[in-house]
């Protein structure tokens, strides 16, 4: 593997250091508490017209951990779902159960039942707060899970006041978004928050090398698997975010966009956390889907700082209104997830004077690897950049070889942000490490220069919009349709999503139609799984000599 100095280095700003200390700080709680008191009278958090302060992210967070530990009775390393979108008790629930010591599991808000219940019983979850609006499918798997403890919050449960009880009745009694459940021992947030104001919170003795999360990523065997990343990894990429942007970013002085949702590794790291150690005041976009919303909540705004996908950059530059934003405070655009078209990024810097910087990594990394130097006119279109601070970067063959500039192979890494291990799953954490060298599955090219480009994917992976789509996880739940013979699930490219899901079926029953499937995956799929594409075949689907099918001939 390589040893000489890489020609990379070269390009490196000359105010970013090439190595950091993962360990500047002993845990995410350190890091908490020493912004807490840097920045205590800013604004932390503004959620739908209503902000809290650093201070005031303090006392709830530590409300929410006393509740924890003195009602709960939950010792550290206890696992605790979170199930909520971009709210304000997203933050205040995070950090008060990281102050508890407690692991994260972060669910995504819009899994069906069969996805939560997967997630809650291989992480073993005894806890987990979840929006009002999913509480019904907890309900349907409730008994067949770990879960002792339940925590259930509203949309406007932060707001105060009238704001509260509007926002609540809005979306309970016209939108009727809240369907019916019935979890008789849950606890509101509210509940919880008041009752642990009243007992005393016991700072816990976290380590850097103690987990934080539990952070689930798809897997060969179509079911996700849970990242372990300590507080070191988030720490390391923390401290490699702020080195890179070194200069550029004014600490307690700037104002940025989390329109990503926070249950997402890359908003996670970079929004939520490198954010609150630079001081910055945290925008959180409920519902980026609703594009007129969103440019509106844009233009209260001077936003500095905005993290995004191609998709969603590419949406408010054809949405109407978004000549009127006002980007004359702007610094930096992020982009992640699934490569940035040539098009949306010379529009995008046209239009705002910032370059997108694109960026690449992956849920076991924390998820930044590498990234394009943040300095206009110097970022490379159509590359994922040159490697993070204390970050090594090759191109390996099949045996695991460094390959020379110009070759196409497969992605290797190694830094203090790459995952320890999956949970509980030797044999899947041994299959992507070799002698050190975490494999990502991803296959690039390096130029001469030490940039990076994404050329395919190893994996049989789908990207929907920067989601990872796995198709065995399509094609295990299509097939449990009894009408169902066969199913080949593939990416397809997609303007508006990058890639869209594709299922091709033989059916058993000739009656079944592509509205039945589609009606049966929305119940079993989160959404963006959901195939967009359905083709009936005859006879039987093109398979190897051991009989699995082969997806590369259906594509």
């Amino acid at each position: 593997m390589r040893k000489e100095p890489h020609s990379y280095l070269k390009h490196y700003p000359s105010d970013v250091p090439r190595e950091i200390n993962p360990n500047s700080y002993k845990s995410l709680v350190e890091l908490f508490e020493a912004s807490v008191v840097k920045y205590g009278s800013l604004t932390a958090f503004d959620s739908m017209g209503t902000s809290i302060t650093y201070s005031e992210t303090d006392r709830l967070s530590k409300n929410f951990a006393s509740y924890l530990q003195n009602e709960l009775k939950l010792k550290p390393g206890s696992r605790i779902a979170i199930q909520l979108p971009n709210l304000l008790q997203y933050p205040i629930v995070l950090f008060g159960a990281l102050r508890a010591g407690l692991i994260i599991v972060n669910t995504n808000p819009l899994y069906t039942p069969r996805e939560m219940k997967h997630q809650l019983v291989d992480s073993g979850a005894e806890t987990i707060i979840i929006l009002a609006n999913f509480a019904h499918n907890l309900e349907k798997i409730l008994s067949e899970t770990p879960v002792k403890h339940i925590i259930v919050t509203q949309i406007g449960d932060c707001l105060g006041g009238a704001k509260k009880l509007l926002v609540n009745g809005v979306v309970k009694h016209i939108k009727k978004s809240v369907p019916k459940y019935n979890l008789s021992s849950a606890m509101s947030l509210g509940y919880v928050l008041k009752k642990g104001g009243k007992k005393s919170f016991r700072h816990v003795d976290i380590n850097c090398d103690d987990i934080a999360f539990l952070q689930y990523t798809g897997g060969t065997t179509g079911l996700s698997k849970g990242a372990v990343l300590t507080h070191t990894n988030i720490l390391a990429n923390i401290e490699q975010l702020s080195c890179w942007f070194n200069g550029k970013l004014n600490y307690g002085g700037e104002i940025v966009i989390t329109a990503l949702p926070l249950y997402h590794i890359l908003a996670l790291t970079i929004n939520l956390f490198t954010m609150f150690k630079i001081g910055a005041r945290n925008v959180l976009i409920l519902n980026p889907r609703d594009m007129k919303g969103f440019i509106s909540e844009l233009k209260k705004y001077p936003f500095s700082i905005i993290t995004g996908v191609n998709t969603l950059y590419n949406g408010l530059l054809n949405h109407p209104g978004f000549e009127d934003v006002d980007f004359s405070h702007i610094k930096v655009s992020c982009a992640g997830g699934m490569a940035v078209q040539n098009s949306v990024a010379k529009r995008w810097k046209k239009k705002t004077g910032a370059p997108i910087t694109e960026g690449y990594g992956l849920t076991e990394t924390s998820p930044v690897l590498t990234a394009n130097i943040p300095v206009a006119g110097k970022e490379r279109i159509g590359t994922i950049g040159i490697p993070l601070p204390s970050t090594q970067i090759i191109i390996a063959n099949d045996k695991g070889k460094e390959v020379p500039a110009g070759v196409v192979g497969e992605i290797y890494a190694k830094g203090p942000q790459v995952m320890r291990e999956y949970w509980r799953q030797p044999w899947e954490t041994e299959s992507v490490f070799n002698g050190g060298w975490f494999k990502t599955g991803d296959m690039g090219i390096m130029d001469k220069e030490g940039f990076i480009s994404i050329v395919d994917r190893k994996k049989e992976m789908i990207n929907v919009s920067g989601f990872n789509v796995y198709p065995n996880e399509i094609e295990d739940v299509v097939a449990g349709h009894s009408k169902v013979l066969e199913v080949g699930a593939v990416g397809v490219p997609d303007k508006k999503s990058t890639e869209a899901v594709k299922i091709v079926v033989v059916r058993k029953d000739q009656s079944l139609t592509k509205e039945d499937l589609r009606i049966y995956c929305k119940e079993n799929l989160t959404a963006y799984k959901v195939p967009k594409y359905i083709e009936f075949r005859e006879g039987e689907l093109p398979k190897t000599n051991v009989g699995k099918i082969l997806r590369r001939v259906l594509k």
